[in-house]
């Protein structure tokens, strides 16, 4: 069984701190707002973000639903509260109810938690505006490159401090910071719909999803091949494989056509 590469710990996080600075600073903004959703990636860029600019240059937003387990509010306010940042809660589901009220159609899973996640990105993006902060993303490596997110909600972002890290690396990087040990131990999710958890819903483990994907992007091997290095079926390899050529879309400037000179 093959493994990704062992991160250094202590490099890397010394990296994006300064990485969070340079790019406030070349922003000529105060801060970094971030959507806590009690996760794990958030509460790292949560910590990370503190250990950059201050926990008083920090601003965190907590936006439940309805489909938002009680265990993922809680977390998210403790982190807020623990790190000692500013924050808000504000619940979404006024703002969805409307919206699906004046559009009056069938409603549909991914749609709505599509949905979901615009808006909380816009309402993430109103305090960014009225603070003149930077709205960071808390995407992974392994969400990025599989297409795992909204395309223009929890994709929309002005910086993605962990978007080189695998899923498997924020583990390793959260355990060294001090995440809480509840929070690690959780199972990622969403929560845009009941009862949903990201492996369930992507058909695999993180530590498999992570393998795949560094024998794919960063050791150019063919699907054979990484199921022989994974020990895994070549179809589970495929199914990989195949978000991330079909997702390209999500992490690309849109498509234009070349105009024609006389």
């Amino acid at each position: 069984m093959s493994k990704i590469p062992e991160l250094n710990i202590e490099k890397t996080k010394d990296d994006i701190i300064k990485f969070i600075q340079s790019k406030i600073s070349e922003a000529k903004t105060d801060g970094i707002v971030v959507g806590l959703s009690g996760g794990i990636d958030s509460t790292l860029v949560a910590y990370l973000a503190c250990e950059a600019v201050g926990k008083e240059n920090v601003f965190g937003i907590i936006m439940p639903s309805t489909t938002t387990p009680t265990e993922d509010k809680i977390h998210g306010i403790s982190i807020a509260q623990g790190l000692g940042i500013d924050y808000k809660e504000i619940a979404i589901d006024s703002i969805l109810n409307e919206f699906l009220l004046m559009t009056q159609l069938e409603e549909n899973n991914l749609a709505i938690g599509n949905l979901k996640a615009r808006i909380r990105m816009s309402i993430i993006y109103y305090f960014a505006n009225q603070k003149n902060y930077l709205v960071s993303g808390t995407g992974n490596k392994s969400e990025i490159l599989i297409g795992y997110f909204t395309k223009h909600g929890d994709g929309a972002c002005d910086i993605e401090p962990i978007g080189d890290l695998y899923k498997t690396d924020v583990y390793k990087l959260s355990e060294n910071m001090g995440v809480p040990q509840e929070i690690i131990d959780k199972p990622p999710r969403a929560g845009l719909w009941n009862n949903q958890t990201d492996e369930a819903e992507i058909g695999m483990s993180y530590d498999l999803i992570d393998q795949i994907l560094y024998q794919y992007c960063e050791n150019n091997k063919g699907d054979e091949e990484i199921s022989e290095i994974v020990e895994i079926p070549v179809d589970d390899v495929d199914m990989i494989i195949n978000k991330i050529n079909r997702n390209k879309h999500k992490s690309e400037v849109p498509e234009s056509p070349q105009k024609t000179i006389l």
